[in-house]
């Protein structure tokens, strides 16, 4: 029995160095599929390089969601902002098509911040090509809005029927998706009654949802009690990247002298100067800000909204260089590297409203939204 036993044993051993050496060559097949032809450096070459070699893989990669979700309009913010540095105009062309597609119509849900979001290409693409087609239906349901503004509670969030609080902005995500389009509207037509509707909505939520001990945001008032593995707070990291990545599109439209503006300005640097000290030694954020334990693989989409706020909030000399440019540098760095050899980027968490687990191989095209909008920011600021 005991030579059966040892048998038995040595085949266990044997099993599991097996095991380990599988484990180990999968991860040796994942860190290859990140591609070594890419360089991490902040030059305006390299940067391009990358941007150019993620939206290729974009472009030739079937949209799987409604050509108006929400999904597709972060996509497609970060797309129109590399077609203005790309040297070819297949961009704009995708971009084009695309809006030919949706009769530059928003979603169907006229109060949804979500079926808003595709709004910011459109009046990108009204900016070049002075369409009126383009500007009209935005305009017309924003104008809507206005006149029909929704008195529902921002408290209670819920997805149940008959719930209508998410009629206004009333989870952090929506601060990306919605004030983003009025304050760029703004600026498209010149008149100030969509900054006022914006801003005034906007402080509803941000008085609600923001964190004043942490300068973060949750993502709805259901999170308010719960808390991680830790015993931390739960503060998504796509999450306040959506409310970030929106600041710097909100501030990017607002009139340097408009009287609201430091109010978002003082936000966006609460936050920066919080989101600096979380992000881990490779230079990623993770899915739950405040417990990367529990949620220790990279998360990128998070990553390419922060970075892509820091390098803008650089550029536009509401962030020292000097404190934040380092943190530029690894997060980009980090992006550089979970990108695959054919231009996916992984370890985008899927979607959600809470912190999830990634692997390598999951991308999203919110994901690659980011990455572009970091990319062409960073782009801007090497001038």
């Amino acid at each position: 029995m005991k030579t059966i036993d040892c048998i038995e044993n040595r085949n266990s051993w044997v099993t599991r160095l097996s095991i380990v050496f599988v484990l180990l060559l999968t991860a040796h097949v994942n860190n290859a599929q990140t591609t070594s032809q890419l360089s991490g450096k902040l030059t305006r070459p390299a940067v391009y390089q990358a941007m150019e070699k993620v939206a290729d893989w974009q472009l030739n990669t079937p949209l799987q969601h409604n050509l108006t979700d929400w999904t597709n309009g972060a996509l497609y913010k970060g797309m129109v902002e590399w077609a203005k540095i790309a040297d070819s105009s297949k961009y704009y062309n995708w971009l084009y098509q695309v809006g030919e597609k949706t009769n530059w119509q928003l979603g169907q849900r006229k109060y949804l911040a979500d079926d808003h979001a595709v709004g910011m290409m459109y009046l990108e693409m009204y900016r070049k090509y002075h369409e009126k087609k383009m500007l009209e239906p935005t305009l017309k349901s924003l104008d809507w809005i206005m006149k029909h503004p929704s008195h529902a509670s921002i408290k209670n969030f819920s997805y149940k029927k008959g719930n209508n609080c998410t009629d206004r902005w009333s989870w952090c995500d929506a601060l990306f998706m919605g004030p983003t389009v009025w304050a760029t509207m703004a600026n498209v037509n010149g008149k100030k009654k969509y900054l006022k509707f914006m801003t005034k909505e906007y402080k509803a939520t941000a008085d609600y949802l923001f964190d004043t001990n942490e300068d973060l945001f949750y993502r709805d008032d259901r999170y308010f009690d719960m808390r991680e593995a830790n015993d931390k707070k739960i503060f998504w990291g796509r999450g306040n990247g959506w409310v970030f990545a929106g600041l710097a599109i909100i501030m990017t439209e607002l009139p340097e002298n408009y009287k609201e503006r430091p109010y978002f300005e003082d936000i966006f640097k609460k936050m920066a100067t919080k989101l600096a000290t979380l992000q881990d030694s490779s230079g990623y954020w993770h899915a739950s800000l405040l417990d990367p334990q529990s949620y220790p693989a990279p998360e990128t989409s998070a990553t390419a909204f922060y970075v892509y706020g820091m390098a803008w909030g650089i550029a536009n000399g509401l962030l020292n260089k000097e404190t934040y440019l380092p943190v530029v540098q690894k997060g980009w760095n980090a992006l550089i590297q979970a990108v695959h050899l054919d231009g996916k980027l992984g370890w985008v968490q899927p979607i959600g409203a809470d912190p999830k687990h990634v692997t390598s191989d999951m991308t999203e095209v919110y994901g690659v939204g980011g990455f572009l909008l970091a990319g062409s920011e960073i782009y801007k600021m090497l001038q």
